[in-house]
C-alpha cells in the first residue's frame, strides 16, 4: 500500500467573465461608462467573484461578504491598496491612505491614539461651534430656495476638520485650504475618469495647475507644522496628538514630512466623505417623511431644544440607525480596490499575482440576497437586534480589517452632532423638479450637487 500523501492539484481556472465585451477594451468598456448599473448587472450573473477582460489590466470583481472578509481581514497581508493616481499620491505622500507594509503599520500605531474615543470627545466643542456657525449662515439667507446643500456641507466639514486639526492657526488660511482641497479632489476624480491622461511629471497646462494647487497647500500647512515645533504652548488638537505620539518599541516620533502627509490625508479624506453622507441623508429624509418625523421626535424628546451632549447621543439609537441606513444606501467610499502580492485562490478560482480586485461596496450594500428590499430606506435594519444578523462585510462603509478607516469614530460623532443640531432648526426639502444623480468617481458624489429648499421648523 502506498501511504504517500498526494499533493493537492493547484487551481488553474480563472474566474468567469461576462460575455458582452468591446472588441478592443473588453468588458471594462461598459464598466467605465456606467459603473454602478454595470456592477449590479454583472453581480447578478456570477456567484461571488468574476473577472473583467481588458488589454490593459487584470481585473476581478469580488462581491461575496465572505470573500471580502478573506481579502481585507483573513489574508490582508497578501493585498495592498491599489493606488494609481498621480495627484493623490503627490498630495498625500506616504500618509495612511497610500502607504504600505511596515511603514504603514508603524504610522498606524503612531496615529491610532489620536483617534481614541476619549480623545475625540474633546473635539465635540469644535464640531458644535462650526455647525452653529453654518446654521446661522443658513438662517440668514434671504432666499432659502434651491440651495446646493452639498456645498454647504463641504464647507462645514472642512471647517470642522481644520479646527480639530489645528485649533486656530489655520483660520486665516481656511479659504486657501478649502479652495485647493476642492481642486485636488476634482483633479484626482478627473484622473480616475480618464486613465489615459499624461502623468503629472509632464508639464501640460492641467498638470501645472495640479502642481500649483499642491504647492499652495504645502505653503499653508508646512509653516504651521514648523511653528508648532518651536512653540512652548499647550495645544489640544489632532496635530498636537500626532506630534506627541511615540513608537512604543523605539520611542521614535513622526518627522515633519510624516506630519505633513498625515495632515493632508486627514484634510482630504476627513471632510468630503462626511459631507457627501450628510447630503444624501437630507435627501433620504425628505423622500421618507414617516422616518424623518420619527427622527425629529427623538431629537426633540432627548435634547428639548438645547445643544446636545455626548451623553445625549448615546440616548438616540434611532439617529444612529438613520445614519447607518443612509451610509448603506449611499456609501461615500463606494468602491475599494486591492492588488494581490502573490498568487491566491478565492472561491475555488485562481487569482494570479498582480490582479486588481474591485470590491463594489455599493453593490454589496444593495444585494437583495443580503438586504431584502435593498433600495428601500429602512433604518430598523440597524436596530440592536437586527444588526446582529448582518455579516460583518455585508455593511462596511468605512472598510474593514486592519486598514479600516482610522477616522470612523470621528466621522460618526461628527455626523450625529450635525444631524441633531441641523434638524433642531431645519427641514430640508428637495427643490421642485430636481432629482440627484449619482456620480461615482473616487467618492460617490452627485453629478449636479444636491439642491434643496431650507424650511425653518419653528419660524
Amino acid at each position: 500500500m502506498n501511504n504517500t500523501a498526494t499533493a493537492p492539484t493547484p487551481v488553474r481556472t480563472l474566474p468567469p467573465h461576462p460575455k458582452k465585451a468591446h472588441w478592443f477594451f473588453g468588458n471594462v468598456y461598459y464598466l467605465l461608462w456606467n459603473p454602478i448599473p454595470y456592477f449590479k448587472e454583472t453581480t447578478a450573473q456570477f456567484n461571488g467573484i468574476y473577472r473583467l477582460t481588458s488589454r490593459f489590466l487584470n481585473l476581478a470583481v469580488v462581491n461575496d461578504p465572505e470573500y471580502v472578509k478573506y481579502i481585507m481581514q483573513d489574508n490582508n497581508k497578501n493585498y495592498k491598496k491599489w493606488f494609481k493616481n498621480d495627484v493623490l499620491e503627490m498630495v498625500l505622500g506616504r500618509g495612511l491612505l497610500t502607504s504600505e507594509g511596515d511603514f504603514w503599520r508603524k504610522q498606524r500605531r503612531l496615529a491610532q491614539p489620536a483617534f481614541h474615543k476619549e480623545r475625540l470627545a474633546k473635539m465635540a466643542d469644535t464640531m458644535i461651534t462650526c455647525t452653529q456657525q453654518q446654521i446661522k449662515k443658513l438662517e440668514q439667507l434671504a432666499d432659502k430656495k434651491n440651495i446646493d446643500i452639498s456645498t454647504e456641507m463641504m464647507e462645514l466639514t472642512l471647517n470642522i476638520v481644520a479646527g480639530a486639526m489645528f485649533s486656530s492657526e489655520v483660520k486665516g488660511a481656511i479659504q486657501v485650504v478649502s479652495h485647493e482641497i476642492e481642486q485636488v479632489s476634482l483633479m484626482a476624480t478627473a484622473r480616475f475618469n480618464n486613465p489615459f491622461r499624461l502623468p503629472i511629471k509632464y508639464p501640460t497646462p492641467a498638470n501645472l495647475r495640479e502642481k500649483k494647487s499642491i504647492k499652495n497647500l504645502d505653503d499653508v500647512l508646512n509653516p504651521i507644522i514648523r511653528e508648532r515645533r518651536k512653540s512652548t504652548g499647550r495645544f489640544d488638537d489632532l496635530l498636537a496628538m500626532l506630534m506627541e505620539a511615540k513608537d512604543e518599541d523605539t520611542g521614535e516620533q513622526m518627522s515633519d514630512q510624516q506630519l505633513r502627509d498625515e495632515t493632508m490625508t486627514i484634510f482630504l479624506a476627513g471632510h468630503e466623505t462626511t459631507a457627501l453622507a450628510l447630503s444624501w441623508l437630507w435627501y433620504l429624509l425628505d423622500k421618507n417623511p414617516a422616518e424623518a418625523q420619527k427622527l425629529y421626535d427623538e431629537i426633540d424628546q432627548v435634547t428639548q431644544g438645547r445643544v446636545p451632549t455626548l451623553e445625549d447621543l448615546m440616548r438616540m439609537p434611532y439617529t444612529r440607525m438613520v445614519m447607518d441606513e443612509a451610509l448603506r444606501l449611499y456609501p461615500p467610499a463606494w468602491l475599494i480596490m486591492r492588488e494581490n502580492l502573490e498568487d491566491d485562490e478565492i472561491g475555488g478560482y485562481r487569482i494570479p499575482k498582480g490582479y486588481t480586485l474591485m470590491i463594489p461596496v455599493y453593490t454589496i450594500h444593495h444585494d437583495p440576497k443580503l438586504w431584502p428590499e435593498p433600495d428601500a430606506f429602512k433604518p430598523e435594519r440597524f436596530s440592536k437586534e437586527n444588526a446582529k444578523t448582518h455579516h460583518r462585510f455585508s455593511y462596511f462603509p468605512f472598510g474593514g480589517g486592519p486598514r479600516q478607516c482610522i477616522g470612523n469614530n470621528f466621522a460618526l460623532m461628527e455626523m450625529q452632532l450635525i444631524i441633531v443640531l441641523m434638524l433642531q432648526k431645519f427641514r430640508f426639502k428637495t427643490t421642485a423638479g430636481f432629482k440627484p444623480e449619482m456620480h461615482p468617481m473616487v467618492t460617490l458624489r452627485m453629478l449636479h450637487g444636491m439642491h434643496m429648499d431650507i424650511e425653518l421648523r419653528n419660524p
